[in-house]
């Protein structure tokens, strides 16, 4: 019996030793598989095709924005929706949106509310600003954008672009388009904004028309139709043939066309309104910086830096001029937009005069952006008075 159990054994020895065998030359038929450094370290026990765990995906913040008006205005508040869209396409982001906001302790109201279940918080017109830092005194751990601003915190910044690039652009088109050197222009509100930006639109018309007058008159309305129809009414009465508006509306441009002259609004391409009076305007691109930004606050790289953008970069850019614009007039414009791009052109560059014609910037040298920022003052060739 034992001899039977020792063949037994013996047999199957043979058995599993021939298996083994096989096994061997048929893994030596193929190519072994590269090592697995990561996972197969020395006295590792992970398999050799195990992968790492991936990064869990970082949390999207929630953003809001607020608005002077609506997206309907066709122009400012409609230009950062457009931002805001593009935002939310590029990042998967759902943004809210609260309109119609007033540049009163109501801003501050709305500011704060939306601070208690939001991470950024987007406030797009001038007179947030101190309500907007007010807020944001409170909520540290919030980041608050703020446009056009100059008052900044470690978690508020701004941001704005050098749209009076464009509105020297815009100048040029008006000092060749009038035929009576007369154009009028409708303030917003007697702000440093809009007051460098009818400085560089006359200063662009001027330069290719030295005996333009600009007439201003003030609406002190950021979007109220019937004002600033009223305003631009008052200007064509004195025989302005070309106007510029400083408005979101259109009803500067629609009153011009009633009477046969030209015009252009402000922030967003207006020619769909009335297409034979439209001569051009500066326009807003907010949708990169925005995806910019928001980027930065996820990926921890975020500063209160303020934010400038410009023609290079896209954020200021000029509409499309109308139709009744001739060529040598787009080309002589386009001409002076690369110029201005390529940093050739400083649009305020002396000699520059104030109204009353005395040197305020000399020969050869440049406004500071401070300087331009806060301007308050007149250039030569404005008929008009700056309220305080």
């Amino acid at each position: 019996m034992k001899e039977s159990y020792r063949f037994k054994g013996g047999f199957i020895l043979l058995f599993i030793l021939t298996l083994v065998l096989a096994g061997c030359a048929q893994q030596s038929s193929t190519p072994p598989e590269p090592a697995n450094n990561t996972n197969n370290e020395a006295g590792s026990n992970a398999p050799a095709d195990e992968t790492p765990a991936a990064e869990p995906e970082k949390e999207l913040p929630r953003v809001a924005f607020v608005y002077i008006g609506t997206p309907g205005d066709g122009g400012w508040t409609y230009e950062h929706d457009q931002g805001r869209l593009y935002l939310e396409e590029q990042l998967g982001i759902k943004a809210d949106v609260v309109e119609n906001v007033p540049e009163s302790a109501d801003a501050e109201r709305v500011i704060t509310e939306l601070a208690q279940n939001h991470d950024i918080i987007f406030t797009t017109s001038f007179g947030y600003m101190d309500y907007t830092l007010n807020v944001a005194n409170k909520f540290p751990e919030v980041v608050f954008l703020h446009v056009s601003g100059y008052k900044t915190s470690e978690n508020m910044g701004t941001y704005f672009g050098k749209n009076y690039q464009a509105s020297y652009l815009s100048g040029i088109a008006a000092g060749k388009m009038t035929k009576n050197n007369t154009i009028g222009y409708i303030g917003a509100f007697p702000i440093p904004e809009v007051i460098y930006n009818i400085n560089a639109f006359t200063l662009g018309a001027r330069s290719v028309n030295p005996d333009v007058t600009v007439n201003v008159v003030w609406s002190n309305t950021w979007y109220d139709p019937t004002i600033e129809r009223q305003a631009a009414e008052s200007l064509l009465d004195k025989g302005a043939d070309v106007l510029l508006a400083y408005q979101d509306s259109p009803a500067t441009l629609q009153a011009a066309a009633e009477r046969g002259a030209m015009a252009g609004g402000n922030g967003s391409d207006m020619t769909r309104f009335a297409p034979d009076a439209y001569l051009t305007n500066p326009v807003w691109h907010w949708g990169p910086y925005y995806v910019k930004v928001v980027q930065e606050v996820i990926d921890g790289t975020w500063t209160s830096e303020p934010y400038v953008g410009d023609l290079n970069d896209g954020m200021v850019g000029l509409a499309p001029l109308g139709p009744s614009v001739p060529e040598d007039v787009k080309q002589l414009v386009e001409e002076t937009k690369q110029k201005i791009a390529s940093g050739e052109l400083h649009v305020f560059t002396g000699p520059i005069l104030d109204a009353a014609g005395e040197v305020k910037v000399a020969e050869g040298a440049m406004m500071s952006d401070e300087e331009i920022l806060s301007s308050s003052w007149f250039v030569q060739g404005v008929e008009g008075t700056i309220p305080q």
